[in-house]
């Protein structure tokens, strides 16, 4: 593991696979009676969240209270960020306070990338979202999902996702958990397809260790796990397609697009959800889509990525005879 975790093209395929093996370690401490870990005891870990966040932010600050560290949440709004502040100010302030670990969202792509290598702060630095760039945790807890669905909790120990089809779906242009997830992905061995209107494709995405296509019917059949991906207004400033009615009627999955999915094939969701426009509530409610079990994974995902940049070398999880008291 390389020292901070900034995009999910930095991960080798034997990083992603520690990463996803010890996800499952810490799965199971969800299980227990008292679900917390001693690991990140004394180590102080700052969410400094630039954007709005409800499920990435509850996410890691149950990760980081879960392995016992101590956790400071910043908010840009009501901070001197608001009073015009800059980034360096920012992190100077927080080396001066000690820290250990800075999960950064911020709008700007690049902000976690320059924080880490500026020389400002000498914390481990994890991106928990950056503009329209990477969004990395996001993309091992949607591949976390998919082995655990695909192969099985136990059988996908130490297994990538060699020769799986995976179609992700939407507003690919906006979109940093597309990103992240095709340079997951592939990395993991997976095959993968986009399915956008030619509008809400990047320019050089055909560059992408994937391929695109324009009709989601013809890419159902032969997939394994079909993403879809929210239509981001806030990040809009054109019209990209004609109205929200045909959109849906091209790019959405209701539940006669999903019969035509192979039956082990599952649907997945980033969050939030727009329901009526990508996804329709009888897909979202459906036993095939795992929305809720992502927000699961994810808490143990954030929980293995921490574990595995500031735990040292210690055991991922001990046994309760040998936990401290």
């Amino acid at each position: 593991m390389q020292r901070h975790l900034i995009s999910a093209a930095d991960l080798t395929r034997d990083d992603a696979v520690l990463i996803l093996d010890t996800a499952e370690e810490m799965a199971r401490v969800a299980d227990r009676p008292i679900k917390k870990l001693p690991t990140l005891r004394g180590r102080t870990i700052v969410n400094l969240f630039f954007e709005d966040s409800t499920r990435t932010r509850i996410s890691f600050e149950a990760a980081e209270k879960r392995l016992s560290a101590d956790v400071i949440n910043f908010t840009a709004k009501g901070s001197s960020v608001s009073k015009g502040e800059s980034l360096k100010d920012t992190a100077q302030t927080l080396e001066a306070m000690g820290v250990d670990a800075v999960v950064i969202r911020h709008g700007a792509s690049g902000a976690p990338y320059r924080l880490a290598n500026s020389g400002w702060i000498d914390a481990v630095v994890v991106n928990a979202g950056d503009g329209t760039h990477q969004h990395p945790t996001q993309a091992l807890l949607d591949a976390f999902t998919m082995r655990r669905r695909l192969i099985g909790p136990d059988a996908g120990l130490g297994q990538d996702l060699d020769g799986r089809r995976i179609t992700i779906v939407g507003d690919v242009l906006h979109s940093r958990v597309a990103r992240s997830n095709v340079d997951l992905l592939h990395t993991l061995g997976a095959e993968v397809t986009l399915v956008a209107p030619p509008t809400l494709l990047p320019v050089g995405v055909e560059t992408w260790p994937c391929e695109v296509s324009y009709d989601l019917d013809s890419t159902l059949t032969k997939s394994d796990a079909v993403m879809m991906l929210r239509v981001q207004r806030e990040r809009m400033n054109a019209a990209f397609f004609p109205t929200e009615r045909e959109y849906s009627r091209r790019y959405g999955l209701d539940g006669d697009r999903m019969a035509r999915m192979p039956e082990h094939a599952v649907v997945m969701h980033p969050g939030p959800m727009v329901r009526g426009m990508e996804i329709t509530a009888e897909v979202a409610d459906s036993d095939r889509c795992t929305v809720v079990e992502q927000v699961a994974n994810g808490v143990s995902i954030r929980m293995a990525v921490l574990y595995l940049l500031l735990g040292g070398n210690e055991p991922a999880v001990t046994h309760p005879r040998t936990e401290e008291k």
